[in-house]
């Protein structure tokens, strides 16, 4: 029905009814388009046209019978959120989506199977078992004890779709399962496209502790995805390999040139050398008040040597191959990728 995609496509772009009403320059009412969202009414062609090119969506995607909705949706929050945020971002993951299935489906390409690890493995009773989770789901994948790499794409291969939107500042990223009419459900991990690659790395990492572990009712969550991710980005054996088993203190070089090779921030590094004991509180303490002081510990969290940010290629690639296969049209490809054909045909030709 018309109504829900409308809602879906307005709250997505962040407009009130009556913004929506001013951004068609006043053709309809605040009120006829509240009832449009309804199925009250249902708007002429003229009207369709100017909402669908206010919300920068197609007519057709308006129209369209949506076969998707989104299950167990838990944000990773940096503070707050309103209603209103929370709603936009739901709106927004939806709408990109369905992008992502319609292309899946033109293409004939099934979604990538998600490789669940074994749960009875990944039970956590105590804060510190996130720590053997991450190692047994390690072994699981056959990843070592290296760093990770373009994490996110390697998540897509195992079939979780990784969304890189831009959310509030007050949300670093979310999970959530997207079921299809069919009835199979798809992971879907989303980061803050703002946030710096190695927030969005530690970001992926915490919310794969969220999907994989079964956490005991009388241990913190949220804390036993944190040691998680820790864990997963930074094997123990491995940081006790680099700087050793017992320090009195760490230099800010020795730690960015750690940074380099993990992906993850100083900070973050600090804090999983005290969760394994290599270095005590006190030097914790000392080294988390230069950090302070150097205004990294604030947003945007401007470390030096910033990490590339993370980007999940495969929807982009499906694009251009539906394109070059001419199983889309250019004005199509555009639409999907949210981009203007010229900058279409542009990034076409720069991966030739």
């Amino acid at each position: 029905m018309l109504g829900r995609r409308l809602k879906l496509a307005r709250t997505a772009a962040g407009l009130s009814l009556r913004e929506l009403e001013t951004k068609i320059g006043n053709i309809v009412s605040a009120q006829a388009i509240g009832k449009y969202e309804r199925n009250e009414m249902m708007p002429g062609s003229k009207v369709l046209a100017a909402i669908a090119e206010a919300l920068g969506v197609s007519e057709n995607y308006l129209t369209a019978q949506p076969d998707i909705s989104l299950e167990g949706i838990e944000f990773r929050r940096n503070r707050i959120t309103s209603k209103r945020e929370e709603a936009q971002v739901e709106a927004a993951v939806m709408s990109f989506l369905e992008k992502y299935l319609e292309i899946e489906t033109i293409l004939q390409v099934p979604s990538l199977e998600w490789e669940e690890p074994r749960q009875s493995l990944l039970y956590v009773a105590d804060i510190v078992e996130g720590e053997l989770a991450a190692k047994t789901l390690r072994e699981q994948w056959n990843l070592g004890t290296d760093p990770i790499l373009g994490l996110a794409e390697f998540l897509e291969e195992k079939g979780i779709k990784v969304l890189s939107l831009e959310l509030p500042a007050s949300v670093s990223g979310l999970t959530c399962l997207v079921r299809r009419l069919n009835g199979n459900c798809v992971p879907v991990i989303v980061i803050n496209t703002l946030d710096m690659g190695e927030r969005q790395r530690f970001t992926l990492a915490h919310e794969i502790g969220h999907m994989v572990l079964t956490v005991d009712q009388n241990v913190d969550e949220e804390k036993a995805a944190h040691r998680f991710a820790g864990a997963f980005l930074m094997p123990a054996e491995l940081l006790r390999a680099e700087i050793g088993v017992h320090r009195k203190s760490l230099s800010l070089g020795e730690l960015l040139v750690l940074k380099k090779m993990l992906g993850v921030s100083v900070q973050a590094i600090t804090y999983r050398c005290k969760d394994l004991g290599i270095i005590n509180q006190a030097t914790y303490r000392a080294l988390f008040e230069i950090f302070a002081k150097k205004g990294w510990r604030t947003p945007p969290y401007n470390e030096p040597d910033p990490i590339p940010k993370e980007a999940p290629q495969r929807f982009k690639r499906l694009c251009f191959r539906a394109l070059a296969e001419d199983a889309i049209c250019e004005a199509k490809a555009a639409e999907l990728l949210g981009m203007t054909v010229r900058r279409l045909n542009q990034e076409m030709e720069t991966d030739c």
